[in-house]
């Protein structure tokens, strides 16, 4: 009886034991994001963590994953076991529900102003006093201007590059035909295309290539802040609106059992906390209040957006990107 008692007294220690630890378990997620979102997601994280904590009583560590934005969904549709993705533009979102059925088709309608909780935009760099006298978009078309872009068949940022160079000369110069010729002569200037955005910064930045880098907005602003008085920040004429989404992986959480968490974490960057955060790292937050304290910082371009100037990324992939398409008939030229 003595000894029965003990077991049971065993099997109910155990089992505490195991409740306990089952409520202190540390939930893991992955984020598979693009090139330039890596310190955006460090302060990112490390509030949503105590957001968490406070909310559940429940520890929560999120993995980063960067690289360029087609690659990166590439590797999550490949099997990348990514809990949520917040790449630098739906189309590269859209391809995990054609391929693989990953997330739902309609996918931007589950959170706020298109599952974009913040905006950036295009500019140029250029090394301090602007040796070249760069002031728009023509003068990187010019004979002796080297050009430093990503590859847009890997990069969400190299895509947004190039098509508002393209929207840039349409206007111009007049129709698509006059768009192509002038993006041909700009890639003609284009010396190295790397992968993703931050490979074209380190390559301009830190291993002194070219005359100017066309950049995320945020990533200007950090090279400025890194580096200090060695660049020079150019806003063109006219530039677009880029509005990098999210959205969880429905696959993934559903079989992790991750779904409330992550959902969570992104409806936690439209919270005020994580639009701050926004701001402070050179992203256009979308909150009204986080705009007017970093106006200053942001100054007003003239922007279009995708689907204003292009009819959105599925007419866009299939005519620019896709093989055969725009790009490849000017690049494959050089």
């Amino acid at each position: 009886m003595t000894t029965r008692r003990h077991l049971i007294r065993l099997t109910l220690a155990a089992a505490l034991a195991a409740s306990s630890l089952l409520a202190h378990a540390q939930t893991t997620l992955l984020n598979v994001s693009y090139d330039p979102t890596r310190e955006l997601y460090v302060e990112v994280n490390a509030a949503f963590a105590k957001h968490w904590k406070a909310k559940t009583g429940q520890d929560v560590t999120i993995k980063q994953s960067h690289g360029g934005s087609g690659k990166q969904a590439r590797s999550v549709i490949d099997g990348l076991d990514a809990d949520v993705v917040t790449l630098a533009l739906a189309g590269d979102i859209d391809a995990l529900a054609k391929n693989g059925g990953w997330i739902p088709r309609d996918w931007q309608k589950r959170l706020p102003l298109n599952s974009s909780p913040y905006t950036s935009a295009i500019v140029l760099v250029v090394r301090h006093g602007n040796p070249k006298g760069i002031k728009d978009w023509d003068d990187l078309a010019k004979p002796g201007v080297n050009v430093i872009t990503p590859n847009p068949k890997t990069s969400g940022g190299a895509r947004w590059n190039y098509l508002a160079a393209w929207e840039f000369a349409k206007r111009k110069y007049g129709g698509d035909d006059k768009a192509k010729d002038f993006v041909g002569k700009l890639y003609g200037n284009v010396s190295v295309l790397d992968s993703g955005a931050r490979g074209s910064t380190i390559t301009f930045a830190q291993r002194a290539q070219g005359d100017v880098l066309i950049a995320w907005e945020n990533e200007a602003y950090l090279l400025e802040k890194e580096f200090g008085a060695k660049f020079d920040i150019v806003s063109p004429s006219i530039t677009i609106l880029a509005e990098p989404p999210v959205t969880v992986v429905d696959k993934n959480v559903d079989k992790k059992g991750t779904r409330a968490v992550a959902e969570d974490y992104l409806k936690f960057l439209y919270t005020e906390e994580a639009q701050d955060i926004i701001g402070k790292n050179f992203y256009r937050p979308t909150s009204a209040k986080a705009q007017a304290k970093y106006a200053k910082q942001l100054p007003k371009l003239n922007l279009f957006t995708i689907d204003q100037a292009f009819g959105g990324w599925e007419k866009v992939g299939r005519e620019h990107f896709a093989d055969g398409g725009y790009f490849d008939q000017i690049y494959l030229k050089k």
